[in-house]
């Protein structure tokens, strides 16, 4: 039907008339489809969880990660050498009045050298000799503190920054706070071969930000790309069936989320199959180190750790935002019988993160791509006494230590080649620049582009950040 009344004129216009009309409408039809494009778009991007987002700053870095030393390693060990113990090996330790877990004895000297790196001076154990090789990338903070010397609650620390309550991990907060770069594929990926850590799926946990957000964990002992990722493939049903049955699975689904009030474990379930449904276009390629050539594979090590370590750089070139890498199951690092374990562990790893350093430089990847090493916290100078039905009778062990230990970072817009704050002449407690984890948190979060005063998320009627209600800072120091 027409809405406009005839007007004589129209039936006398030249045709360039006509045409100048014509193209005039059309130019304003497609203005208007653009603009309802944008809109359309940007409601898209509002209700896509994965939908990269800006943070408050610019950021320094895209991306992160953790390389996990679940158990806790060995500040006087590593990266914090201590002279003194050797004059103090076997002999009470002077002063040392700070109550530990476990009863422990006289000072125990770390059985491992120690020489300088870099043009920087950096010290290093020689158990990490491949990975002190860039000492001039590296940002080592001596003065770390956490909470409590027990696992269970130093992991929530370190992971959520709460040991006690049920928050949101770091990883979470990173792909709330800044979406991914490649929807095919988990934003957050956490990693470790041959079970669980310590404390298990609550260290990736999502808790009241959106389950979307969660990390999705992987057993990196499998080599098999299809076993790695269990179910990655729909062997009845081609990728066009499966569309039709996943739209009609998606509008029952939507219609049952709206009557539950948009229910965010549902939602999360809905948003689960979609992920998986655009995982098989991506993941098995991004798994599949089979495709590197021979000598990067070697590079990075045959083991478990080595193979993870290959695919977190596949996943994060592919646009990945936050991985983490654990040691292997439990608590590997643990070593309260015998510290020479440390050199085993070490060697495990060691390979692996400076042929991922070398990787991501060659890649250019290097600069904007945050690194984090440490543990939940560290280990006592002090021999463990022993224990019975514990440690064996040994006494080459040492007891849990939060009072003081280390941290490096690299990448990212931290200030390579410096090292941050000191433990007392024996490595037992931070006494210079000390950093507890939440200000660790906060400085992390600014590389990322947050001020984590004001990176919130609103429940039960509070506004929750990652760093606690405590007054807390950054430490500007440790950024470039």
């Amino acid at each position: 039907m027409s809405h406009h009344a005839p007007n004589l004129e129209h039936h006398f216009l030249t045709r360039r008339q006509l045409l100048g009309r014509l193209g005039m409408g059309l130019g304003s039809m497609a203005l208007g489809d653009l603009m309802g494009a944008g809109k359309a778009q940007a409601a898209l991007n509002a209700t896509n969880p994965f939908g990269v987002r800006q943070p408050h700053f610019e950021p320094t870095a895209k991306r992160v990660i953790h390389f996990f030393m679940n158990g806790g390693p060995s500040q006087v060990d590593t990266f914090d050498p201590k002279p003194m113990l050797d004059k103090y090996d076997g002999k009470a330790l002077p002063n040392m009045s700070l109550k530990t877990e476990r009863p422990t004895g006289a000072g125990l000297k770390s059985p491992f050298k120690f020489q300088k790196y870099g043009q920087c001076g950096l010290e290093v154990s020689d158990i990490f000799s491949r990975t002190a090789q860039f000492a001039d990338d590296l940002c080592v903070i001596r003065s770390m503190q956490a909470d409590v010397p027990n696992h269970e609650p130093s992991l929530g620390l370190m992971n959520t920054g709460d040991g006690r309550l049920h928050r949101p991990s770091f990883g979470s907060w990173v792909t709330y706070g800044l979406g991914s770069e490649n929807e095919n594929l988990p934003g957050y990926i956490s990693m470790c071969p041959k079970g669980m850590p310590t404390r298990r799926t609550k260290n990736w946990q999502s808790a009241f930000l959106p389950s979307i957000y969660q990390g999705t964990y992987i057993n990196t002992e499998n080599t098999d790309v299809d076993k790695l990722v269990e179910f990655i493939k729909n062997t009845s049903l081609d990728m066009k069936q499966q569309r039709r049955q996943l739209d009609l699975l998606y509008e029952m689904n939507h219609n049952h989320l709206i009557q539950r009030d948009k229910d965010q474990q549902l939602d999360a379930r809905i948003q689960s199959y979609e992920l998986a449904y655009r995982m098989q276009m991506e993941a098995t390629d991004a798994f599949d180190i089979s495709k590197e050539p021979e000598h990067i594979r070697k590079a990075y090590g045959e083991n478990d750790f080595g193979r993870q370590t290959l695919i977190a750089r596949r996943l994060l070139e592919r646009g990945v935002r936050f991985i983490q890498l654990w040691t292997g199951a439990g608590q590997p690092w643990d070593s309260h019988d015998e510290i020479l374990d440390h050199a085993r562990l070490a060697k495990d790893v060691d390979g692996a993160i400076a042929a991922f350093m070398a990787d991501m430089k060659q890649r250019g990847l290097f600069d904007d791509t945050l690194m984090i090493w440490g543990g939940e916290f560290g280990r006592t100078p002090a021999v463990e006494l022993p224990t019975p039905g514990s440690n064996a009778g040994k006494q080459r062990g040492r007891d849990h230590n939060h009072y003081g230990f280390t941290n490096w970072l690299a990448g990212g817009g931290v200030k390579g080649g410096y090292t941050h704050g000191a433990t007392d002449e024996f490595g037992f407690a931070a006494v210079e620049k000390p950093v507890h984890v939440h200000e660790l948190h906060a400085t992390l979060l600014r590389t990322l582009g947050f001020d984590h005063s004001k990176f919130t998320f609103k429940y039960a009627g509070l506004d929750f950040r990652l760093t606690g209600v405590e007054d807390c800072k950054i430490v500007p120091e440790l950024l470039a």
